[in-house]
């Protein structure tokens, strides 16, 4: 028998959850929760949507875990927000990883994690709670992700980096080993690191500039 879930979040985030929890876990989602404030339809993915402040009315802690489905608006501080909310009123919090994920670090990835297919966590690797490893990204050995942090897809981690927590670290981003990133880092798509970082930093990668060729010469070249 399947695991009872709530999923927190009606977006895009939510129905993504949805997907992933319903086609490849141990869990059957039963409903997702908003506050009331933000709630404007009664259903959403065929399923109830509840306020939030009822919900241990309608799915008590002790019948059903719950997955906090926010992306990183805030620096991950939102996430990291309901996260806390939904602990504070006693739920277990579910993570999702993915059959498709090579996961080789002895199950070292904390609470209401959201890990992607074809990522590659190598041995040794400890991931903190409320972390989001979107697809395809490479982990390396001994390396550690602190709390509620957000990788987007392709991401390079080598091996023995310690980043802190709420960082946000882009596409395409490729961090040096033995790295230590401060919180609150955003690091920009294409980044490339070959230091530490400190708290609070902001690195963006450099854009291609558009070629003075238009397209419509192309094919005379």
């Amino acid at each position: 028998m399947k695991k009872a879930l709530v999923i927190f979040g009606a977006g895009e985030i939510a129905q993504l959850a949805h997907f992933y929890f319903s086609t490849d876990s141990e869990y059957e989602v039963l409903a997702f929760t908003v506050d009331a404030a933000y709630r404007t339809e009664a259903s959403f993915c065929g399923l109830p949507v509840v306020d939030f402040e009822d919900l241990a009315a309608h799915y008590p802690p002790e019948r059903c875990a719950v997955f906090v489905a926010f992306g990183y608006a805030k620096l991950n501080a939102a996430r990291k927000e309901k996260y806390l909310a939904v602990k504070e009123k006693g739920y277990r919090l579910a993570s999702y990883i993915s059959s498709r994920a090579s996961v080789l670090n002895q199950g070292r990835i904390g609470e209401n994690c959201f890990i992607f297919e074809d990522n590659t966590i190598q041995p040794f690797v400890t991931i903190g709670n409320n972390v989001t490893l979107w697809s395809g990204n490479h982990i390396g050995h001994h390396s550690t992700i602190r709390d509620h942090c957000f990788l987007a897809s392709h991401v390079v981690v080598s091996g023995g980096v310690d980043i802190g927590e709420q960082c946000f670290i882009g596409v395409n981003a490729t961090l040096r080993d033995r790295l230590r990133i401060g919180a609150r880092c955003v690091i920009g798509a294409g980044a490339l690191l070959l230091a530490d970082a400190e708290e609070d930093g902001v690195y963006i990668g450099a854009a291609t500039e558009r070629s003075r060729v238009p397209s419509s010469r192309l094919r005379k070249i």
